[in-house]
């Protein structure tokens, strides 16, 4: 049987350690859900069910062949944008007035998380197919910017500015990496600072409530600096090694308000300590460390493109919500892989992740450069 002896030879190139830190911090997620919610039920529970499922999918993409991928690339980011289009359409509002899931009645799914994925697919075989001499100039630029700034405004609109500025960070990071010369880059970033004042003029009231709250959550202890000002109590009373498994006062006092997806990070240190989140960190580092070798090691340019836009995704969820619950950075509502409760975020975060091990597996393929 052809199939499954390849099948067994690319399994025994599967990178089980680092899957192994994978499940570590699923088990933390698990445990600050159960300690969230004084029990299996309401979250840990289904958690684990999509944590296993999650399993399967990661398996099941790295077992896929990267040319697979590459083929497909430009179907999943057509599917994703008319997602995303439909929830304008159709869309159910949630909280604050976003309007960004999509309700199938059996399941709620949120396109801009498919999208995340399919940008950095898109732009890896984009990439992967450009010429080097093509690449320094400022009119091969027009597609992959058109391919960022499409689904970039239209999750703007739901609005969610968080989950755009993650879309454009990501994109960045494999344009970047693709040999756009330096200068054009810092023209962009100058002209994004410049425009700073026009986007301000375009942000809906809570989102400017976010920015002037980050910068003086004083002004407001019981309004919308809250969040932020118990956060930051949970993150100073775990000390050291922290108060113990569900000793949290924060937390099981429910004095910290989304305990279970945006702030599970305080949680998690008031019961752990500074200790504890070092090696949390640790963990995340180690995947990310693993993500940016893949990438050297990779011998196609559409593996080396994927797997950085990936690890830059990946850094970019844990460095946003770690920040944001520390208040280095304005409150975005993102969650924090792994170990935050959602369905959407949870599983396309883990489809991302085997994807990375598919370079991987797949990194001494070549794939050819005819389109």
């Amino acid at each position: 049987m052809p199939i499954l002896t390849a099948v067994k030879k690319k399994s025994a190139q599967f990178n089980f350690a680092v899957l192994g830190v994978v499940i570590f911090l699923a088990c933390i997620g698990f445990a600050m859900l159960y300690s969230a919610g004084n029990g299996p039920e309401p979250w840990m529970m289904k958690q684990l069910i999509r944590f296993l499922i999650g399993l399967v999918i990661i398996y099941a993409v790295a077992m896929t062949s990267l040319e697979f991928w590459m083929r497909t690339a430009y179907g999943i980011y057509v599917v994703s944008l008319i997602l995303l289009i439909a929830v304008e359409i159709m869309g159910h509002v949630g909280g604050l007035g976003a309007q960004r899931w999509i309700d199938l009645y059996v399941i709620k799914i949120q396109p801009s998380e498919l999208m995340k994925i399919a940008m950095i697919l898109v732009l890896a075989r984009f990439f992967h197919y450009s010429q080097l001499q093509e690449k320094g100039q400022i009119s091969s630029l027009l597609i992959p910017l058109t391919l960022v700034a499409v689904p970039t405004v239209l999750v703007m609109l739901q609005p969610d500015l968080g989950t755009a500025v993650m879309l454009l960070l990501s994109s960045a990071s494999i344009i970047f990496l693709a040999g756009i010369r330096t200068w054009k880059v810092w023209a962009v970033i100058c002209s994004a600072a410049a425009s700073m004042p026009i986007i301000w003029m375009f942000l809906h009231d809570y989102q400017k409530e976010r920015v002037l709250t980050f910068l003086e959550p004083e002004r407001d202890p019981l309004g919308s600096g809250y969040n932020i000002i118990q956060s930051k109590i949970a993150l100073g009373s775990g000390g050291l090694f922290g108060k113990g498994f569900m000793n949290g006062s924060q937390g099981q006092l429910d004095f910290l308000p989304e305990k279970q997806t945006d702030f599970i990070f305080s949680i998690f240190c008031e019961e752990f300590g500074f200790v504890g989140a070092m090696v949390l960190l640790l963990a995340y580092a180690l995947i990310i460390g693993y993500g940016y070798l893949v990438a050297f090691q990779c011998r196609s340019g559409f593996g080396r493109y994927l797997s950085i836009g990936m690890t830059t995704l990946i850094f970019l969820y844990a460095f946003i919500n770690t920040a944001m619950v520390t208040g280095l950075v304005p409150v975005v509502g993102k969650p924090l892989p792994l170990i935050s409760y959602g369905g959407t975020s949870l599983l396309t975060f883990m489809f991302g992740l085997g994807l990375l091990f598919c370079v991987d597996v797949h990194r001494d393929d070549h794939l050819g450069r005819a389109r």
